[in-house]
């Protein structure tokens, strides 16, 4: 059965455009990377690469850097870089492509900021790489737990046992979960690593 909520992704590619946006993190470097080896050799001239490496480190850095952008920005998590994001957005014009790659945490937060930006979901290009951990909302309390990995999983804001449905909401850029043992909170079915 397939989900109409779960987001479907793609494979970066070379998009006529007059500014090109990229935003990745960790692994999604690779991505871009991949997709340099198809592109123009001066395609990346009129490009912005936003990077946000966390666990990679340096890992992709030296190869971002040789494609010579025309600008790479390098930070330390999503929402750090929202702030620069949001003001790129709002002073974007006609021909700017978005790529996002990387998590899924990632592409769903940054699709949402491009959303508020008047930018429709179907336009922007996405390609997963890395972890495949979720970004849950408690249906119950309306917190975000980051990083999910496991199935149940333990709300950081309530406490709550949580069951990771796989129903996805853009608006929130997040997984739901609903309480798994609300009938009988003495019952506690064992985690197990789902979502790596």
């Amino acid at each position: 059965m397939t989900l109409l909520s779960r987001p479907v992704y793609g494979k970066l590619s070379a998009q006529a455009g007059t500014h090109h946006l990229f935003i990745a993190d960790a692994e999604g470097a690779s991505a871009i990377l991949d997709m340099a080896k198809q592109a123009s050799p001066d395609f990346f001239a009129s490009a912005e690469i936003m990077y946000i490496p966390g666990a990679a480190g340096d890992k992709y850095v030296a190869g971002l850097e040789v494609l010579v952008p025309g600008r790479l920005y390098r930070g330390p998590s999503v929402a750090a870089a929202t702030q620069r994001l949001r003001h790129i957005l709002e002073n974007a014009h006609m021909g700017l492509r978005l790529y996002l790659t990387g998590t899924e945490s990632l592409i769903g937060q940054v699709s949402r900021i491009a959303a508020e930006a008047g930018i429709e979901h179907s336009s922007i290009q996405t390609e997963l790489r890395g972890s495949m951990a979720r970004r849950v909302q408690c249906v119950h309390c309306k917190g975000i737990t980051e990083n999910v990995t496991t199935q149940p999983v333990r709300c950081s804001h309530c406490d709550l046992l949580l069951l990771v449905r796989d129903h996805y909401s853009r608006r929130l850029a997040a997984f739901q979960g609903v309480c798994i043992n609300a009938e009988d909170p003495s019952e506690i079915p064992p985690a197990e690593e789902v979502f790596r």
